[in-house]
C-alpha cells in the first residue's frame, strides 16, 4: 500500500517571529539590524500561498449558501462569510471545456481541440507560476491525456490523480497516479480521501519549507457514478466502485456533503499549519449539477443542467477568502467567468504574464481587495462545443440579459430555463445592453481556431501486435464522463 510521508511539525511562516512581534530591542546596533532586517523577513506575505478547489457537476443551487434547501454545506458557507461569495460566477458547460478555458485563461474557440484533452502547446496558470518562483502541486481528476508526464509538461511538480493514464474506480477502492506511479488501493480507501490526504501532506511539507505554492485541486467529487460516501450509513469498504452506468441519485446529496467536508479540511489544514491568513483560497464548481438530480433551490425544484448553456448548465458557485486582505461578509453581483481565473492568480503572484502571451480573461484581484481602480466586467462571452469542431453553441451575456449568435436573446433574471425569446421586442431589453451584447459577439465573429489533435492514431499497417494485457488490471471505469 502506498504510503504518505510522516507527518512534520509545521511552523508559522508570517511576516515576523511572533517573539519579536512585540519586543523592541533596546540595544542600538541590534534594533538598527532588526529593521533592516525585517522587511526580507516579511517578504513571503507579499506572495501568497494559493490553493484553488474546482468541485466536479456542482452547481449553484448545491450551495446552501446559495439558497439550497436540499443540501447543507457548512464549511463552503463558513468560508464564504469570511470573505466573498459570488453570485454570477460562470464556466463552461461541461468538464474538458472548463478545464481547459480555466487552466489557460482562454475561450474555447481559440484552443479547445476536443474533448479529454488540454492541447500540449498551451500554457496553464501552473507554467507562469512556477516560473514566478512557486512549488506547484494538482490532485484529483486530471482528464487532459498526457500521459504520466504530462501533469509536470503543464507546470506540475507533484501529483495524485483519477484519470491521467487510465479509467478504474474513483472512488472506493481507487486506482490513481501518484508522482510518476500507478498505485492501487485495495484496503477499503476512498479515493477523495487518498487525493485530499496527499495535498494536506504537501501543503505541511511547503509549509516549513521557502518559497510560497499553488495548490490546484479540481476534485473528483461529487461527479457520477453516484454512490455511497465513507459517512454514508451504507458505505462498503469492500466495494469496487460502480464502473458502468451512473449509479443512484439518492447518493448525490452525501456526495455534495462529503465535498464540503473535504473542503472543510483542507481550509482547516491551512489553519493548523498557521498559514491561513497567508494563503488565497477560491472553491468553485466546474459546470452544472447533473441532469439525472434535482435539487431544492430557493422555494422550487430544478433540475441539473450539466452540458447545456442555460443558466443551470454554467452557472457555478465561487467563494474567495484569505483572511486580512478580503473583507469578510462580502457578497458580489460583479461577473466573474473563468478566463479570469489566470490572470487573477498571476497577479495575486506578484507576476505578469508576457507581452506576447494573449488570454481573454481579466484579474478579479482588485474586486477581491477593494481595489477602488477596478473595473467590473460588463459581459462574459461563450463558446461551447463539447466536442470540438469547426462550429459551437456562442452566446454573450450579463448579470441579466443573454444574446445567442442565433439572435435569441432571453432574461435570465426571470427566465433561467430560457423559455421566452424575447428577440423583436424592443421594449423587452435595453437598446444599450443590446447594443454592447452584440458588439462581444462581432468582436468574437471568426475567431474559431482549428488546432490539430495530437492523440489522432496514425492509420494501422495491419502488421502491428496486439497490446500485452497487465496483469491484475484494474477494470476500466465506463460511466460516462
Amino acid at each position: 500500500m502506498f504510503s504518505f510521508p510522516a507527518r512534520t511539525q509545521a511552523g508559522c511562516r508570517r511576516s515576523f517571529p511572533s517573539h519579536l512581534r512585540h519586543t523592541i530591542p533596546t540595544h542600538p546596533l541590534v534594533a538598527f539590524l532588526v529593521l533592516i532586517l525585517q522587511p526580507l523577513v516579511a517578504e513571503p506575505a507579499s506572495r501568497p500561498n494559493i490553493v484553488v478547489i474546482m468541485a466536479d457537476d456542482m452547481g449553484y443551487e448545491c450551495l446552501s449558501a446559495n439558497g439550497s434547501e436540499s443540501y447543507s454545506t457548512p464549511n463552503i458557507d463558513r468560508i464564504a462569510a469570511g470573505g466573498m461569495r459570488f453570485e454570477h460566477a460562470y464556466s463552461q458547460p461541461i468538464c474538458t471545456p472548463t478545464r481547459v478555458q480555466i487552466m489557460t485563461g482562454i475561450y474555447n474557440q481559440r484552443n479547445y481541440v476536443k474533448f479529454g484533452l488540454l492541447e500540449p502547446n498551451q500554457k496553464t496558470f501552473a507554467h507562469f507560476l512556477r516560473k514566478a518562483g512557486y512549488k506547484t502541486c494538482i490532485a484529483g481528476k486530471w482528464q487532459l491525456l498526457g500521459g504520466i508526464k504530462g501533469p509536470d509538461h503543464f507546470g506540475f511538480d507533484e501529483f495524485c490523480l483519477w484519470q491521467l493514464t487510465r479509467r478504474p474506480s474513483r472512488y472506493p477502492n481507487p486506482g490513481l497516479e501518484i508522482n510518476g506511479k500507478e498505485v492501487d488501493f485495495t484496503k477499503g480507501e476512498y479515493g477523495p480521501d487518498i487525493a485530499s490526504d496527499f495535498l494536506c501532506n504537501y501543503m505541511e511539507k511547503q509549509a516549513t519549507s521557502d518559497g510560497p505554492f499553488l495548490v490546484w485541486y479540481p476534485m473528483i467529487l461529487p461527479h457520477w457514478p453516484f454512490e455511497p460516501t465513507p459517512a454514508s450509513p451504507d458505505y462498503d469498504p469492500k466495494a469496487k466502485g460502480v464502473m458502468k452506468g451512473t449509479g443512484d441519485p439518492k447518493y448525490f446529496k452525501d456526495m455534495v456533503e462529503y465535498t464540503d467536508r473535504i473542503v472543510g479540511k483542507i481550509d482547516a489544514k491551512l489553519g493548523e499549519l498557521g498559514i491561513r491568513e497567508n494563503t488565497l483560497l477560491i472553491f468553485t464548481g466546474d459546470n452544472g449539477t447533473a441532469t439525472q438530480v434535482t435539487s431544492r433551490w430557493n422555494g422550487r425544484s430544478v433540475q441539473g443542467g450539466k452540458g447545456n448553456t442555460t443558466d443551470f448548465g454554467h452557472h457555478v458557485p465561487m467563494v474567495a477568502s484569505w483572511p486580512g486582505t478580503i473583507k469578510p461578509g462580502q457578497v458580489t453581483k460583479e461577473l466573474v467567468d473563468f478566463s479570469d481565473v489566470l490572470p487573477t492568480l498571476v497577479e495575486t503572484a506578484g507576476s505578469k504574464l508576457p507581452d506576447d502571451h494573449k488570454i481573454d480573461g481579466r484579474s478579479f484581484l482588485g474586486l477581491l481587495t477593494g481595489d477602488e481602480k477596478y473595473e467590473p466586467r460588463k459581459s462574459i462571452y461563450c463558446w461551447y462545443a463539447r466536442n470540438g469542431g469547426p462550429t459551437g453553441k456562442e452566446f454573450a451575456r450579463n448579470q441579466r440579459f443573454k444574446l445567442y449568435r442565433t439572435g435569441e436573446i432571453f432574461d435570465i433574471s426571470k427566465d433561467d430555463l430560457e423559455k421566452h425569446n424575447l428577440a423583436g421586442k424592443p421594449d423587452a431589453v435595453p437598446a444599450e445592453t443590446l447594443a454592447m451584447l452584440k458588439s462581444v459577439l462581432d468582436e468574437m465573429q471568426d475567431t474559431r481556431v482549428m488546432l490539430p489533435d495530437p492523440s489522432r492514431k496514425v492509420k494501422p499497417s495491419g502488421n502491428e501486435k496486439p497490446a500485452a494485457k497487465k496483469k491484475n488490471a484494474k477494470k476500466k471505469d465506463a460511466s460516462p464522463d
